[in-house]
């Protein structure tokens, strides 16, 4: 499966909230927090489904993946989403070690599952 995604008890909000302070105590930060709703609905758009858009990113494993390989940077920063389906909040993030593997660099890999061990780590918390 491409990515990893779990459901929470938790309201929008507060699952975003619990995973900025989770990030933080594994070195990663929120870089953006799209509200998608907002956003379309700023534009003309009509669309209501709670839905964020988090990038979030570790600066030292960021110029350590980049150094490696330039390409890196088509899936920088990570993204983590949040959102409502049908009255449950789920969570989850595209699989950092399946992005690599489009770019097909074997180097990258080991970096490519820890960023992914410690982002699922982070998310599980903040549920």
């Amino acid at each position: 499966m491409f990515h990893y995604t779990v459901e929470t008890k938790k309201t929008l909000d507060e699952a975003v909230q619990s995973l900025a302070e989770s990030l933080k105590t594994h070195n990663f930060g929120i870089l953006w927090d799209l509200d998608i709703p907002s956003t379309l609905q700023s534009k003309g758009v009509d669309f209501s489904q709670p839905y964020r858009v988090l990038e979030v990113c570790n600066p030292s494993k960021a110029k350590e993946v980049l150094g490696q390989n330039s390409l890196v940077g088509y899936f920088l920063p990570c993204k983590i989403v949040a959102y409502e389906d049908h009255g449950t909040v789920k969570m989850g993030f595209p699989k950092p070690s399946m992005l690599m593997e489009v770019i097909q660099d074997p180097s990258l890999k080991a970096v490519a599952e820890e960023v992914e061990q410690t982002l699922m780590a982070a998310v599980k918390e903040a549920m």
